[in-house]
C-alpha cells in the first residue's frame, strides 16, 4: 500500500465570495506531482460546490451555478471576527460543512503528512481552522502550510497558522525534500523534472472547467502586484505541452471551458501563444476560453483578437486599472494613451459583443479620487466596453505597500484581516460612502451592453 498524503484547499472566510474560475491550480499541480512519485492522494477541497455529502444538509441553501462553471459556494453565516466586529455586514465561511470537513479527514487512514494550500492574506481563518481540525484528528501527522497567504505574511503564518512548517517556495522538487525531512520517502522515481505533470483536476468532485497556466511571472512591475514576488521569473511552457493538456482534458473529461490563469498571456505572442491558438483554431474542437486574470491592453492587434475569437474565446477582461495616464505612469506604465480604444476596437471588429469585453477599473488605491474612478468607469463604456470595479487590496511585498500602510486607517502591517478589499481599506469614509453611486453607474453601463 502506497503511503498516504492528504491535501486541503481550506475554507474562505469573507464577507463575499464568488466562483470565477477559482480552483486551487498550484495544490492541484502538487498532488498530479506527488501521485507521479507514488503516493496515494486524498484531496479535501473545502470549496466543493458538487460534494455529494452536502446535498443531505437541509440547512443549506444550494448554490446557484451560472454559465460556463462560475457560480456561487456553499454558505453559512458566521460572527464576525473580533478585528471586523465593526464592519456592519454579514460575515460567512464559504465551502462545506464543518461537520463534513471532520468526516472526510476521518475517514484517511494513517496519512503520512497533511499539506495545506493558502490565497488570500484576510483567508487566513480558513487556513487555520482546517489546520485545527487536521491536528485534533490526526494529531501526530505532520502538517505542511504553502500557498500565496504563507509566502506575503510567512511570519504571521508561523505565528498564527498552527502548521508544523510554513513554506513559500513553489518548486516542485523542494516538495520532496521536506517531506524527507519527515522520515517519507517517495515510493517511486521523480518524475521529468523538464515536464510538469497535468494538475490532478480528476481528483475533484465535478470538472466544470480546467485552470490553465501557460507561463509563470509577469514582465511588468505594477506597484500594486504581488506577481514579481511569488514569480520572480518569467517562465514560459512550450506550446505543444500545453496544447496536449488541453486535449487530454477535452478528450477524456469532455471539458469545454478553460481559463487562463497566466499573468502575461499575450506577451511574446508570436512564440508563445499564437502556436498554441493556431493549433487549435486548425482543430476546431469548439472550446471556450476565459482570461479572468487579465490581458496586457497594448498587447492586442487586429491579428490578435480576430485568432482569440476564432479559437473560442468567450471572456475578455482587460487590464485598465485607470483612465488616468498621468496615474498610470506613477502605477504600472503598461497603457498609454489609445491603448485602449484601440485593443477594444480590434475585440469588436473581430467578432466580440461589448458584453464579452471586461475592463477592470481599480478603486480605493491610496489618495485615488472618486472623481478619477468615475472617470475610468465612463471612459470603459465610450470605448465600447463594459467595466468591471475591482476593489483595491493591500499586498505585503508590493511597491505600493508602505504607501498603503501610511493611507490607511486600519493597522496593516499586524492583522492580515485589514487587507480585505471590501473594507476598501485605504479610502476614508467621505470616500467610501461614494461606493453606491459608484457601483450604480458601473452596473448601469453593464446593464446596457447585456
Amino acid at each position: 500500500m502506497p503511503p498516504s498524503l492528504i491535501l486541503i484547499n481550506p475554507w474562505i472566510y469573507d464577507f463575499a465570495a464568488y466562483d470565477l474560475w477559482s480552483k486551487p491550480l498550484g495544490l492541484l499541480y502538487i498532488a498530479g506531482y506527488l501521485r507521479r512519485c507514488g503516493f496515494k492522494i486524498r484531496l479535501i477541497d473545502c470549496l466543493d460546490v458538487h460534494h455529494p455529502g452536502m446535498t443531505a444538509d437541509t440547512s443549506a441553501k444550494k448554490p446557484k451555478r451560472r454559465s460556463y462553471g462560475t457560480g456561487k459556494y456553499w454558505r453559512r453565516e458566521v460572527p464576525r471576527p473580533l478585528p471586523l466586529k465593526n464592519i456592519k455586514r454579514p460575515y460567512s465561511r464559504y465551502g462545506i460543512s464543518l461537520d463534513l470537513f471532520q468526516e472526510e479527514l476521518s475517514k484517511i487512514r494513517n496519512p503520512k503528512a497533511i499539506l495545506v494550500t493558502s490565497l488570500m492574506t484576510y483567508w487566513y481563518l480558513g487556513v487555520k481552522e482546517v489546520i485545527g481540525l487536521s491536528k485534533k484528528i490526526h494529531p501526530n501527522v505532520p502538517v505542511i502550510l504553502g500557498g500565496i497567504y504563507a509566502g506575503l505574511c510567512h511570519n504571521h503564518a508561523v505565528l498564527n497558522s498552527g502548521a508544523d512548517l510554513v513554506v513559500n517556495n513553489h518548486n516542485l522538487d523542494s516538495i520532496l525534500e521536506l517531506l524527507v525531512g519527515y522520515g517519507i520517502s517517495a515510493p517511486g522515481p521523480s518524475p521529468d523534472p523538464d515536464r510538469k505533470p497535468k494538475p490532478a483536476f480528476d481528483l475533484l468532485s465535478r470538472i466544470e472547467y480546467i485552470c490553465i497556466l501557460t507561463s509563470t511571472g509577469c514582465p511588468y512591475r505594477c506597484r500594486y502586484c504581488a506577481s514579481h514576488f511569488l514569480n520572480p521569473d518569467l517562465i514560459r511552457r512550450d506550446p505543444g505541452e500545453v496544447l496536449e493538456e488541453i486535449l487530454h482534458w477535452h478528450r477524456n473529461f469532455d471539458v469545454r471551458d478553460f481559463a487562463f490563469y497566466d499573468d502575461a498571456l499575450l506577451v511574446s505572442f508570436d512564440t508563445h501563444l499564437a502556436p498554441l491558438l493556431e493549433e487549435l483554431a486548425r482543430l476546431e474542437l469548439d472550446l471556450r476560453f476565459h482570461t479572468p486574470n487579465a490581458l496586457h491592453i497594448k498587447e492586442i492587434t487586429p491579428d490578435i483578437a480576430s485568432l482569440m475569437h476564432q479559437t473560442g474565446f468567450r471572456t475578455i477582461r482587460l487590464g485598465l486599472e485607470t483612465s488616468d495616464f498621468s496615474l498610470h505612469r506613477d502605477l504600472d506604465n503598461k497603457v498609454t494613451e489609445g491603448d485602449f480604444e484601440r485593443a477594444v476596437d480590434s475585440l469588436l471588429k473581430a467578432g466580440f459583443a461589448k458584453n464579452q469585453i471586461g475592463a477592470y477599473v481599480l478603486m480605493g488605491l491610496p489618495g485615488q479620487s472618486v472623481d478619477s474612478v468615475f472617470e475610468s468607469i465612463d471612459f470603459v463604456g465610450r470605448a465600447g466596453a463594459t467595466p468591471y470595479l475591482s476593489d483595491y487590496s493591500p499586498i505585503p511585498h508590493t511597491p505600493m505597500w508602505e504607501q498603503a500602510v501610511n493611507h490607511s486607517q486600519y493597522d496593516l502591517a499586524e492583522e492580515p484581516l485589514f487587507h480585505n478589499n471590501t473594507l476598501l481599506p485605504c479610502w476614508d469614509d467621505s470616500r467610501i460612502k461614494e461606493l453606491p453611486r459608484i457601483k450604480k453607474r458601473a452596473l448601469e453601463i453593464r446593464q446596457k451592453y447585456r
